[in-house]
C-alpha cells in the first residue's frame, strides 16, 4: 500500500513538473538559437592560461593568456584551441577546460 502511494506521488509530481520543465527547455533552446554559435565569444574562465607552442600539457609554454586580454580562437583539436593573444600577439595552443564559448557573453 506505501509503495503504491509512493510511485502514485511520484507520477503526480512528475506530470505536474513535466510542463515547468518543457518551458524552460523551450525558452532556453530559442536564447541559444537567436545566438549565431560562429561568432559566440570565447572567455578565460580562471585567472590566467598557460599558452603552449604545442596541444600538451608538456609542450613548452610561450606565454600567458590572462582573463581581460581579447583572443581570437582559430581551431580546435580535442580539447585544446589554437588562440591569438590580441594584447600580446603570442600565438599556440591553450586547455579548452579553461578557454570555451559562453552564452551568458552572448545574451549581454
Amino acid at each position: 500500500m506505501r509503495a503504491r502511494r509512493i510511485a502514485l506521488s511520484a507520477a503526480v509530481l512528475g506530470a505536474l513538473a513535466l510542463p515547468i520543465v518543457s518551458a524552460g527547455a523551450a525558452s532556453a533552446a530559442t536564447t541559444i538559437a537567436s545566438c549565431p554559435t560562429t561568432t559566440l565569444p570565447y572567455a578565460v574562465h580562471t585567472k590566467a592560461v598557460t599558452i603552449r607552442a604545442k596541444a600538451t600539457t608538456k609542450s613548452a609554454a610561450v606565454g600567458l593568456l590572462y582573463r581581460d586580454h581579447h583572443f581570437t580562437v582559430h581551431k580546435s583539436s580535442g580539447k585544446w584551441r589554437y588562440i591569438t593573444d590580441k594584447t600580446t600577439g603570442i600565438a599556440g595552443w591553450v586547455s579548452g577546460t579553461y578557454v570555451y564559448r559562453d552564452v551568458a557573453m552572448c545574451l549581454d
